[in-house]
């Protein structure tokens, strides 16, 4: 459900990319990095965000306990995979860090769907689909490279 309700965005694809002087001059492939460095950088501030809420239990409801230990785990993960995606891409490897992508998309998607079974709303929607779509951005520009080669 996630997934469908968190579509690629035009106006958040280019919102995000124009808040970096560099995207307007360079290439796809500068494109990309961009995007993920932009994912990889939400990534590791929405896992602050994650250890935050574990260190102050605010929610006091134990079923959110286990939802934001499974989100940790998640985005721990997907803040390697980010770095590692970057780093496959950087050697042309563009289907692989495409993989990558795709995986810490899943890891967000997990992580918010965690929070469905509670009555009370998942203090990480914000997070998850910003870096579900900067994530979805470096995609769909990994694809296009892809396309051309």
């Amino acid at each position: 459900m996630f997934r469908q309700i968190y579509r690629f965005q035009l106006h958040f694809c280019s919102a995000s990319l124009q808040e970096i002087p560099v995207s307007r001059t360079t290439n796809l492939q500068g494109l990309a990095i961009v995007a993920m460095e932009l994912a990889l950088q939400n990534a590791t501030h929405t896992l602050s965000v994650i250890k935050e809420l574990r260190r102050n239990e605010t929610w006091g409801h134990p079923f959110a306990s286990a939802c934001l230990r499974d989100c940790d785990v998640l985005y721990s993960e997907g803040v390697i995979t980010l770095v590692d995606a970057v780093a496959v891409f950087l050697e042309g490897k563009y289907g692989s860090a495409g993989a990558w992508l795709t995986a810490v998309m899943d890891g967000t998607t997990t992580c918010e769907e965690g929070f469905g079974d509670m009555e009370e709303a998942s203090q990480l929607t914000e997070q998850n689909y910003s870096v579900f779509q900067l994530c979805d951005v470096a995609l769909c520009i990994v694809n296009l490279l892809v396309s051309h080669a």
